[in-house]
């Protein structure tokens, strides 16, 4: 017998999920200076400077404690930051465990688990990590306002007697496509009330508002809306992964008896208590990131390259042929980008929208990697 036998059926189809290059790693196996790491959507403005002073003050001496398991001070920031019940919030190790927590704890084997095509990669991975029949949903064709983006009339279409989870990404990632709110809202009274639908808003907060919807403000319209985010991204966190949920407060009690106890750690707990307290630090991100999304688009798309529209800090790239031989002439020029292979792209490349220094150092090379003969 194989040990893979020895794992719960669900497991034994999984593939572990692929978080992509180590910078480090490869700039020594290439032997390199440095690297531009444009393949994670990182941000690279970096946290608000409260939180880089708040870290720098301590001693870490408090390393021999742990940390607070209700996390109630970062609690009561979200609650605060969103207008919500302290009790409405779930933290974890990142959304990424977020997810997969859901699934564990609502989805039972031979459950659907709703979801479109080109969705986040962990949606599938939870759905069958949870025993469930992962159904994914065609997209919307490439050559109209969402291209390849969440098809909402086949995504109602998809939901029957025996979905139980459905997740929708908005903006989604990778293709940065999005739903406005009156889509999002017809959507969401088309589920069941049986279902529990997570909303993961990762990059919430670089989107324009008055395109992408807050899915909090349409919560009164299915019980069992879950909406996800994180302090990666704009809060510029992604060291200490931390993540966190809001529910009814009936249905994070629920997750309560899943979640791991001490998943957020201490100082990503005071961290994230300082982050999410500093709204204008957000705000100059986002203003940062949407100037300079435009300005990548645009520069990739006098290449003759199809740039998918986004809201988030990145940025999918049709360059219409194989990617595979760009992306590694790229990375011999110190550029990490993300390849898409595994989400049934191979043509396409995700690029971070980074600083603008580094955007234009992405663009030069760009431009050097299509002159040469990659056959």
């Amino acid at each position: 017998m194989r040990i893979e036998q020895l794992a719960a059926p669900g497991v034994q189809k999984l593939s572990a999920y692929d978080p992509g290059y180590d910078p480090e790693t490869i700039r020594q196996m290439l032997g390199l200076p440095r690297m531009l790491e444009l393949g994670s959507n990182e941000n690279g403005y970096g946290p608000s400077p409260a939180v880089t002073t708040l870290l720098k003050k301590r001693d870490f001496a408090d390393a021999i404690r742990y940390p607070d398991a209700g996390a109630r001070k970062l609690k009561q920031a979200i609650a605060q930051r969103w207008n919500v019940d302290p009790n409405a919030v779930t933290l974890g190790n990142g959304s990424h465990e977020l997810l997969v927590l859901i699934a564990e704890t609502f989805v039972a084997p031979g459950d659907e688990v709703v979801f479109p095509q080109y969705g986040f990669a962990v949606f599938k991975l939870a759905a069958l990590g949870s025993g469930a029949v992962p159904v994914q949903v065609a997209t919307l064709p490439r050559d109209g306002n969402q291209p390849f983006g969440a098809d909402p009339d086949a995504m109602a279409a998809a939901l029957g007697p025996k979905t139980k989870l459905v997740y929708l990404a908005n903006p989604n990632n990778p293709t940065g496509t999005w739903w406005d709110r009156t889509t999002l809202a017809r959507f969401l009274v088309r589920v069941p009330k049986h279902t529990v639908i997570v909303i993961d808003e990762a990059y919430r907060e670089y989107v324009d508002e008055a395109l992408v919807p807050d899915a909090l403000s349409l919560a009164d319209l299915h019980p069992h809306i879950v909406v996800t985010r994180t302090f990666s991204k704009a809060h510029g966190l992604a060291a200490l992964r931390i993540g966190y949920a809001i529910s009814n407060p009936a249905l994070a009690a629920v997750l309560e008896r899943t979640r791991l106890t001490f998943n957020v750690n201490l100082y990503a707990q005071a961290a994230a208590t300082q982050a999410i307290a500093d709204v204008a630090h957000v705000e100059r991100v986002r203003a940062a990131n949407a100037a300079e999304r435009a300005r990548l688009t645009a520069g990739l798309k006098e290449f003759g390259l199809f740039v998918f529209p986004s809201q988030g800090n990145f940025v999918l790239v049709d360059f219409g042929r194989p990617a595979k031989p760009i992306e590694d002439a790229l990375l011999k020029r110190g550029v990490i980008v993300r390849p898409m292979g595994g989400y049934g792209l191979p043509t396409c490349l995700r690029i971070t929208v980074g600083l603008p220094g580094e955007n234009e150092e992405l663009l030069t090379a760009v431009a050097a990697v299509l002159a040469e003969d990659l056959a």
